[in-house]
C-alpha cells in the first residue's frame, strides 16, 4: 500500500463558515491587488521569473513584469512576495460535487471549500445535476466561495441510453440546459456511441469520461472523444492480440492475464494515436491504487485529511474497502506499474495530461486527494514541470479548445483569470512545496493562510467524533 505523508493539517487551508456562506458573510469583492517582489512560475514556459510584480484588477491579471518597472497605483492592496513563489491555481479535472436534485447545501459548500483550501481554483464536475449550472454562476460571481466550476452533464451509459434515440434525446437536452460537456459511463453499445457522436458534433457538445467496453479505446479516440479518464481502456488497448480476442469474445480475463498479456510495442502506437487526435488524459492514478491495492482501510482512515469528512463518509469507505485487494500484491503492483509506464510515455511524448482524482471516491478527500495524486504522477516518472503543467496551462487549453469557452487561465500573464496560489517555497524543486501555501486567490479574491486554517479547523470540529458520555 502506498500512502503519501506530506499533507498535514498545518499545511492546508479554508472553510465557508469562516469566510462566508454559512456565516452569512460575503468574501471581499475583488479590487486591485499587487504581488510585489515575487518569483513567478508563469507556466506558459519552463522555469521561473524572479523579482516580479503581478497586478490584478477586478479578478484579472493586468500586468506582470520586473518590480523595478511595474508601477502599482494608489489604493491597491499589496502582498509581499519576497522569497515567495506565485503560480496559477491548480485544477481538479475529475471532481464529484454531490449529485441529485437537492443535496444538502452545507455538504456542497464544504466540498467546494476543501478544493480552494488546497490551492485548487478550477474543477470539472463529472457527476452532473441540474442545480450545478446556477451553482457555477454563484461561484463565478463570488456569492459562494469555491473554484471555477465546469459542469459535466448527467452521464450517458447503458441504462440511461440503451438505444441511439435515447442518447440523442439526452445530448440535445443537456446542450440546451447549458452543461459544458457530456459525461460518459460504461455500458454504451457501439451503435448508440456512433449515433451519439454524430448528434454531439451537430449540437457542439464535447464528451469524455469512461470508455465503454463495446466501443474500445481506439474507436473512442478516432471518433472524437475529448478526454479519457482513469486511463480507461489503455491497458486493454496494449494487450496482445490473443488477450484482445479473449476480451472481444466475452471470455473472462484475470488481472494477471491482462498484465502478462501486455504487448510493449502497442504502447507507442496508442500514445501516438492519443496525440494525433489531441485527446486529453485524466489518469486518476491514486484512486486506482486504492481500488486495487487496499489492504488496510484503517491506515487510510487515519490519514490527516480524514478530519475533514464526516463519520458517515469514513464508514462508507471502510465498507467499500472490505473486499480487500483485487489480486496478489505482486499482480496488483504489476498492473499499477503498467499504468505508470503508459502515463509516463504519454507525458514524455507530449500528450495532454490533466490532474484529476475522482473525489470523493475511495479514501479521496476532495482537495487533499489531488496532492496524493501528484505523488503518484511523480512516482510514475513525470517531471515536476510536467505535473504542474497538467494542473494549470494544459487545463486552460482544454477549456478554450475543447469546451470552446472563451476563458483564459492557467498561466501568470496579462489577460488571465486571477486564480493564483502564493507559496513559501518553489514547487519546481519539490512538489511537497505545493502545500506551503501563504494564500490563495480565486478570481481576484484573496484568502490568507490564517483564514484558510481557521476554516479547516471549523470543518474538522464539525466532523469530530462526539466525546463518550459517562454512565
Amino acid at each position: 500500500m502506498r500512502m503519501a505523508t506530506r499533507i498535514s493539517a498545518a499545511g492546508t487551508a479554508l472553510v465557508l463558515t469562516v469566510l462566508g456562506g454559512c456565516a452569512g458573510q460575503q468574501p471581499a469583492a475583488p479590487g486591485t491587488v499587487a504581488f510585489v517582489n515575487v518569483t513567478v512560475l508563469p507556466m506558459d514556459r519552463p522555469g521561473t521569473l524572479e523579482d516580479q510584480t503581478v497586478v490584478v484588477v477586478n479578478g484579472e491579471i493586468v500586468n506582470v513584469g520586473p518590480s523595478a518597472d511595474v508601477r502599482v497605483g494608489e489604493g491597491a492592496t499589496t502582498i509581499d512576495g519576497a522569497d515567495r513563489f506565485l503560480m496559477p491555481g491548480l485544477a481538479e479535472m475529475h471532481a464529484h460535487v454531490p449529485p441529485g436534485a437537492n443535496p444538502p447545501r452545507e455538504a456542497i459548500e464544504d466540498i467546494l471549500f476543501l478544493y480552494v483550501a488546497n490551492g485548487i481554483t478550477t474543477i470539472r464536475g463529472m457527476l452532473g445535476s441540474e442545480y450545478q449550472i446556477p451553482l457555477a454562476e454563484e461561484l463565478r460571481s463570488g456569492a459562494v466561495v469555491g473554484p471555477h466550476f465546469y459542469v459535466g452533464a448527467p452521464s450517458i451509459n447503458g441504462n440511461s441510453a440503451p438505444t441511439p434515440d435515447a442518447a440523442e434525446r439526452l445530448v440535445r437536452e443537456h446542450k440546451a440546459a447549458g452543461y459544458d460537456l457530456q459525461k460518459i459511463h460504461p455500458g454504451v453499445s457501439l451503435d448508440t456511441w456512433d449515433y451519439m457522436v454524430t448528434v454531439a458534433g451537430e449540437v457542439g457538445l464535447t464528451y469524455g469520461g469512461h470508455v465503454p467496453a463495446a466501443v474500445g479505446l481506439v474507436h473512442a479516440i478516432e471518433t472524437g472523444m475529448s478526454t479519457v479518464d482513469h486511463l480507461d481502456g489503455y491497458v486493454q488497448a496494449v494487450a496482445s492480440d490473443d488477450v484482445v480476442s479473449q476480451i472481444n469474445t466475452g471470455q473472462p480475463i484475470s488481472l494477471e492475464g491482462l498484465v502478462n498479456g501486455v504487448d510493449e510495442a502497442k504502447i507507442g502506437d496508442v500514445v501516438r494515436l492519443t496525440i494525433e487526435h489531441d485527446v486529453f488524459v485524466v489518469p486518476t492514478m491514486y484512486l486506482w491504487e486504492n481500488l486495487y491495492g487496499t489492504e488496510d482501510a484503517e491506515a487510510f482512515l487515519s490519514l490527516p485529511e480524514m478530519r475533514y469528512v464526516s463519520e458517515g463518509q469514513r464508514n462508507a469507505w471502510r465498507q467499500q474497502a472490505a473486499g480487500g485487494p483485487q489480486g496478489s500484491p505482486e499482480v496488483v503492483r504489476a498492473f499499477l506499474d503498467v499504468r505508470n509506464r503508459i502515463l509516463k510515455d504519454l507525458a514524455d511524448a507530449g500528450a495532454p495530461v490533466m490532474m484529476g482524482t475522482d473525489s470523493p471516491q475511495l479514501f479521496n478527500v476532495p482537495g487533499f486527494a489531488l496532492h496524493r495524486e501528484i505523488d503518484v504522477m511523480s512516482e510514475a516518472g513525470m517531471t515536476n514541470q510536467q505535473i504542474l503543467e497538467s494542473g494549470t496551462v494544459t487545463v486552460g487549453r482544454y477549456v478554450r479548445e475543447h469546451l470552446e469557452i472563451d476563458h483564459h487561465f492557467g498561466t501568470v500573464a496579462p489577460g488571465q483569470r486571477a486564480d493564483l496560489v502564493l507559496l513559501g517555497s518553489n514547487p519546481l524543486d519539490d512538489l511537497d512545496h505545493l502545500t506551503d501555501r501563504v494564500g490563495v486567490m480565486v478570481e481576484g479574491r484573496w484568502f490568507t493562510r490564517a483564514e484558510i486554517d481557521a476554516g479547516l479547523e471549523a470543518l474538522a470540529s464539525k466532523h469530530a467524533s462526539p466525546a463518550p458520555t459517562g454512565g
